[in-house]
């Protein structure tokens, strides 16, 4: 077959982000390249910088574009505790339909101008509970901090489930000793299902409530 020649195909900013989601669902953050972006979209990589300047650029506009595409909550609890577990359950629920996310955000935690309404409202409830804007912030990033590894946690255990390989941890529990660990020695046939529950709420509540007055 002839080699293709003339101009490479037009391409728009829409679907540059639509093709490296499409990456990232195949591949992750690290496969997402300019030169495997330009192959997707069958154009160059010469061409791909016409329209964004670098891979950081790209990945700001996929953030934007996610963040923009997810609901947010209408109505929001008056009480600022209340409102903030409102607003950090709901950021759960959205990076967890996509974890690659919080990998990205991991590094810096306001790199998207489209995620900014979760530590908004976070912050702005912490000091409508009574927090100065400065311990509002901490507040926020501590919440930030448990929920990103909680996320980033279940999402590991999930991808190692769908490997149907035994776990690290099967093998270690296998072989406790229980003479220097009696108690993780009887807890060791039920961890799975122990570690297993669901316990954000739990947790975030406790922060919350032991970190506005």
């Amino acid at each position: 077959m002839p080699a293709r020649t003339g101009r490479p195909p037009r391409i728009s900013r829409a679907d540059i982000v639509a093709a490296a989601h499409r990456v990232i669902g195949e591949d992750g953050v690290e496969g997402l390249t300019m030169r495997r972006l330009a192959r997707e979209v069958g154009s160059t990589a010469m061409a791909l910088y016409h329209h964004v300047r670098d891979k950081e650029e790209l990945l700001l506009l996929l953030l934007d574009d996610y963040a923009e595409s997810r609901p947010k909550p209408a109505d929001l609890p008056d009480e600022p505790r209340e409102r903030v577990v409102a607003v950090a359950t709901a950021m759960r629920e959205a990076l967890s339909e996509c974890p690659w996310v919080v990998d990205v955000l991991r590094a810096d935690d306001l790199l998207s101008v489209g995620a900014l309404w979760y530590p908004e409202k976070i912050i702005d409830a912490a000091v409508h509970g009574g927090l100065t804007p400065e311990d509002a912030v901490d507040a926020y990033r501590v919440i930030w901090h448990y929920t990103a590894g909680e996320i980033a946690v279940r999402a590991a255990a999930r991808r190692r489930r769908a490997q149907g390989t035994s776990t690290y941890r099967e093998r270690v529990f296998a072989d406790l000793d229980a003479h220097d660990f009696p108690t993780l020695a009887r807890l060791g046939p039920r961890w799975e299902s122990l570690t297993a529950k669901d316990t954000y709420d739990r947790g975030l509540r406790a922060l919350v409530a032991g970190l506005l007055p």
